[in-house]
């Protein structure tokens, strides 16, 4: 007996006859549960490993603190994966946790090596001191402007940051890492009131507690050291740098900054300041990124308070306007919060990149925000003689575009600047960070001229940016990438891992659809290969051979060599390549982002070949489906275990509901009519089978020769494996998105398994069918030519003597739907086929018939 027939009589053998109904939909449920969870987390570990990949380019600021949070959800994820996986398989693999548990141990020792040099940084550091290398311990705004200030001499004010090792000096001795810990324990993340309660809670506790006399003692003499002379008079301006703040992880607006504080209110307001890291927002956001709050710290950016004459913000390139690669500077009178927050409609001056200003707008100003001698701000009322006076003059406009040139080209990405002009008129710059607009960020802006290189693309989503032009070649199978020619742009319908093989040899890719966290997509920045996903058409838009320029920065594709974008083919500096805490990531993510199992086909594709994280998520998600197909190995035969469906089709069909997939309501309790069926999958597949051309389908006309044969076989072979029978009973386990379906009708099996929901990277629809009643040869016929109807709607297929398998995955529910209709009818369809296949024309006849929807034929 041959192991696939093993397999089948496994599939449906009939389970232990003591088994409830009740604790069979418990059984599945668990299943469902567990698969659920599995996907969930296969999605934010795809998304962790695609913002991991992002910072090793170097272009972004990140510090240990980083590594950390975002190594423990890594880890966290794929330790859920494994155990989701483990409670399906029914324990297989338990080499999975010990080669996690070596690879969690690697990625601890990495992080701890770095936890010494923290212990040997002060409580502040003045910005002489302050670069991105110790973004870890100041954050990033602060290192932002200590690499402003010491790497390229641009002005910044004179100040200094109070460190992260300072804030956990607060916190210990105050004991309040415990006493946060305890409010949190009460905190219910699904309920805002019980957020906000926990959060109030927390932030009086920090206001409340003393500051340590060493940490007020450090705070005030790098105070004194910016004021030698004793004057009572300096300011200066308070600001959160927590660690993660304007990174990957955004907590813009959620944390707070004090402008003109004086030297008795200094240490109270570093405590209103680290207090607000546990504001509701921060609180919830944490939650929902899975950051452990010891993961959370806060640094404090100190400066000198400048007060200004004239103040604003300024974009090296046009924050919206997509093809505009000029300056934007925007100016008002007084301090910057009335331009930041939009209060008063600034000035604002348009300058390109050689210097020339091209325009200016001068709007009426009539209130400033100044200081207060007080302490604070207030509002001033504007002379009438500058309300509609310029706030600079030509030569400080050219002076603030030459500095923000200066900042774009460092960090190697547009920035958006905070700038300030004191009363000697010297210009200072207070922040500087990445700008991010609707398209992915990027420093070099190109016009392409359409009517010469005509657009065909424009809606691709860019999962690694760049630019690469070349002939195009489209790749429609395995084969195909064999033949891929040296810088040629990769064009197909989806992803696929295997397509690392000729990586190195393309320009670009291109693919109808797509996820920018899949496992392709990761392989892409890896390779740095500029790539375009999700395009939806690309593959019926361009030909072999056609020559495109792929511009992955704004995610359009041209016809034609565009002169322009090959020069951007080379990428720009990594600022953070080098730095120790760059190769402190480095080697982490060695241990997590690098996929080394391609094709499951390979004997290579086995568990103790997982070297990373990503690895393992892959052969997890992989063989999760195929413990799904499993799924249907409880059923019993005992009808009184499901509700049998109501509906025009040829064969008893019993619903297992997991909960979402049936509409309430009265219903004969042990039948269900078809209309009540909520399950998106399936009422996808019902669809397909009740379509109007199939429902009263006739028997097909025997071919005499085909009956004979099939006639001939069971008579003379009956224990042939083809002649065994699967039963007249099929089974579908349904929940609101998902749907498990086993038909056995006769000498016939299929086993359906899908996901339809809003989360690219988890949907799916996996099928196999296999059986019939002719001979080797015709049963192979059949098989070959539903291959060639599933390949022709997209799946990738295998088919093995009289068996076909397909799967298609990481599109969006619609597609899938479409999908399934089609399987649906291929259901109905195949019925008594291998009677017809009685020539090998016949299998190309049959496929072309059901794409045709000649089901009469």
């Amino acid at each position: 007996m041959s192991d696939v027939l093993r397999f089948i009589k496994k599939i449906f053998r009939k389970p232990d006859a003591g088994l409830s109904r009740n604790a069979l939909t418990e059984a599945f449920r668990n299943k469902y549960e567990h698969f659920k969870a599995l996907l969930d987390s296969n999605a934010e570990l795809s998304k962790i490993i695609a913002e991991m990949e992002v910072k090793l380019e170097g272009r972004e600021a990140f510090g240990v603190s980083y590594i950390q949070s975002q190594s423990a959800r890594a880890i966290f994820h794929a330790l859920r994966m494994i155990k989701s996986f483990d409670a399906l398989a029914t324990r297989k693999y338990p080499v999975l946790f010990e080669i996690f548990n070596s690879i969690n141990s690697e990625i601890k020792s990495q992080l701890e090596s770095r936890k010494a040099e923290e212990e040997a940084v002060d409580f502040v550091l003045p910005y002489s001191r302050v670069n991105m290398d110790v973004a870890d311990w100041v954050g990033g705004k602060n290192a932002s402007l200590g690499e402003i200030c010491n790497r390229l001499n641009l002005p910044v004010p004179e100040g200094f940051a109070i460190t992260t090792r300072a804030f956990v000096h607060f916190l210990q001795e105050n004991d309040l890492f415990e006493e946060i810990a305890m409010k949190r324990m009460s905190l219910d993340p699904n309920n805002p009131e019980s957020v906000n309660a926990v959060s109030q809670e927390i932030q009086r506790l920090i206001i409340s507690a003393p500051v340590p006399d060493s940490l007020q003692d450090a705070i005030l003499a790098a105070y004194d050291a910016m004021n030698p002379d004793g004057s009572a008079q300096q300011r200066i301006s308070m600001r959160s740098s927590a660690i993660g703040e304007d990174s990957a992880l955004s907590f813009a607006g959620q944390y707070l900054s004090v402008l003109n504080v004086p030297r008795e209110q200094v240490v109270k307001t570093y405590t209103f300041i680290i207090a607000s890291l546990f504001t509701p927002r921060a609180i919830s956001y944490r939650l929902m990124k899975g950051i452990p709050d010891e993961h959370a710290q806060m640094s404090v950016a100190c400066m000198r308070m400048i007060d200004s004459v004239a103040s604003g913000v300024m974009y090296s390139i046009h924050p919206f306007e997509e093809r505009n690669n000029n300056i934007i500077i925007c100016a008002v009178w007084g301090l910057g919060p009335y331009a930041v927050d939009g209060v008063i409609t600034p000035d604002n001056y348009t300058v390109d990149r050689n210097g020339e200003i091209l325009r200016k707008e001068i709007s009426i100003k009539p209130v400033r925000l100044v200081s207060n001698p007080e302490g604070g701000l207030l509002e001033k009322t504007v002379g009438e003689a500058n309300r509609e006076r310029a706030c600079l003059s030509d030569d400080l406009i050219r002076a603030l575009a030459r500095y923000a040139l200066r900042l774009e080209e460092h960090y190697g990405m547009p920035q958006d600047i905070e700038w300030a002009l004191d009363e000697r008129g010297k210009l200072f710059i207070l922040q500087s960070r990445p700008l991010c607009t609707g398209m992915q960020c990027r420093s070099d802006v190109v016009k392409v001229p359409e009517y010469e290189y005509p657009l065909l693309l424009q809606s691709g989503a860019i999962a690694s940016p760049g630019a690469g032009c070349g002939k195009a070649f489209v790749v429609r199978s395995e084969e195909d990438i064999y033949d891929f020619p040296e810088g040629s742009v990769l064009v197909a319908v989806q992803p696929s891992p295997n397509y690392m093989v000729i990586m190195p040899k393309a320009k670009a890719i291109l693919t109808d659809f797509g996820s920018v966290t899949g496992h392709m997509a990761s392989l892409a920045r890896e390779f740095s290969i500029p790539t375009l996903l999700d395009t939806k058409n690309a593959t019926s838009l361009i030909t072999n051979g056609m020559e495109i320029s792929v511009d992955a920065f704004s995610g359009k594709v041209y016809r034609g060599i565009v002169p322009e974008l090959t020069q951007l083919e080379k990428r720009p500096a990594s600022y953070m390549m080098g730095t120790p805490v760059y190769e402190t990531l480095k080697r982490v993510a060695a241990l997590i982002t690098p996929l080394r199992l391609f094709d499951p086909k390979s004997s290579l594709f086995a568990p103790e070949n997982c070297k990373s994280l990503h690895d393992i998520m892959r052969f997890v998600h992989e063989l999760s489906y195929a413990e799904m197909f499993r799924i249907s190995d409880l059923v019993s035969a005992d009808e009184g275990v499901a509700l049998k469906l109501v509906a025009p089709i040829p064969f008893d069909l019993y619903l297992i509901d997991l909960g979402g997939g049936i509409a309430d309501g009265e219903s004969h309790p042990r039948k269900i009519k078809y209309d009540r069926i909520t399950c998106v999958p399936f009422n996808a597949l019902l669809k397909g089978m009740l379509h109007e051309d199939l429902l009263h389908f006739r028997p097909r006309p025997i071919e005499f020769k085909g009956f004979l044969s099939v006639m001939s076989e069971q008579m003379l072979n009956p224990q042939h494996p083809g002649a065994e029978r699967f039963g007249e009973r099929s089974y579908a386990i349904i929940s609101d998105k998902y749907l498990n379906f086993s038909s056995r009708v006769g000498y016939h099996y299929g086993v359906l398994d899908a996901y339809c929901g809003k989360t690219l990277s988890k949907n799916y629809v996996a099928f196999s069918f296999k059986g019939g009643a002719a001979d080797d040869v015709r049963r192979n016929r059949r098989a070959r030519a539903i291959a060639l109807i599933l390949k022709s709607i997209g799946m990738t297929v295998e088919v093995k003597g009289d068996r076909v398998d397909a799967k298609i995955q990481k599109l969006e529910t619609p597609i899938l739907l479409e999908k399934l209709d089609q399987i649906g009818r291929l259901f109905q369809f195949t019925r008594q086929l291998d009677m017809l296949m009685t020539t090998e024309g016949a299998v190309g006849a049959v496929a072309t018939a059901f794409l045709e929807e000649k089901y009469h034929f």
